[in-house]
């Protein structure tokens, strides 16, 4: 009987050293799940000074400048632009058609979301200002659905609750839209 008590005093402390080993074993893996986590928030690339022409059919679509572009590979992938971003837009005779520019942008596929302190200008100089727009590229459309103020050349201004338009700002449509026009004072019959 002493013989098998002394066997147990020894599967005893090896089953307590084994459970020890597994529980350690799955707090590791837990960490490194945790770090593995961690990092997808982390950006993959970093580009400083990012200054890119668009074409297509060897002409020259649109220009995308800014100072911090951070690329994050999670699913699905998107590019970060927190310090700033400026689209120009280019017409056939290589003429600026429009601008974009806005504090932060957010590249994902066919899509850029501009945030904060949007200004975008179309060919006849109206400016829109907003808080977001969102161009799809696809699509050849910018869109918002937040407050957007859009001050025509003649010093019209249009105030709607969101827009849809095309790509070059040329046929806004305004949801809930106000206006202020300014109407010439002749009066002739």
């Amino acid at each position: 009987m002493l013989g098998r008590f002394s066997y147990l005093k020894l599967y005893i402390p090896a089953a307590c050293a084994g459970i020890f080993l597994l529980t350690a074993c799955e707090n590791d893996l837990n960490k490194v799940k945790a770090i593995a986590a961690a990092d997808a928030t982390k950006p993959v690339d970093r580009t400083t000074g990012l200054d890119v022409i668009f074409s297509d059919s060897a002409k020259v679509k649109f220009h995308i400048t800014t100072p911090l572009m951070l690329d994050y590979k999670t699913t699905p992938a998107y590019s970060l632009m927190p310090k700033g971003v400026k689209v120009v837009f280019y017409n056939e005779k290589m003429q600026i058609a429009g601008t974009i520019i806005a504090d932060t942008g957010i590249r994902r596929d066919t899509l850029i979301e501009f945030h904060h302190n949007v200004v975008a200008t179309n060919p006849e100089g109206s400016v829109l200002k907003s808080d977001e727009l969102i161009w799809n590229q696809f699509k050849k459309q910018v869109y918002s659905n937040k407050k957007v103020v859009m001050t025509k050349v003649g010093g019209d201004v249009v105030t709607g609750t969101s827009v849809v338009s095309d790509d070059k700002l040329q046929h806004p449509i305004f949801q809930n839209a106000t206006a202020v026009i300014h109407v010439n004072g002749d009066l002739t019959q």
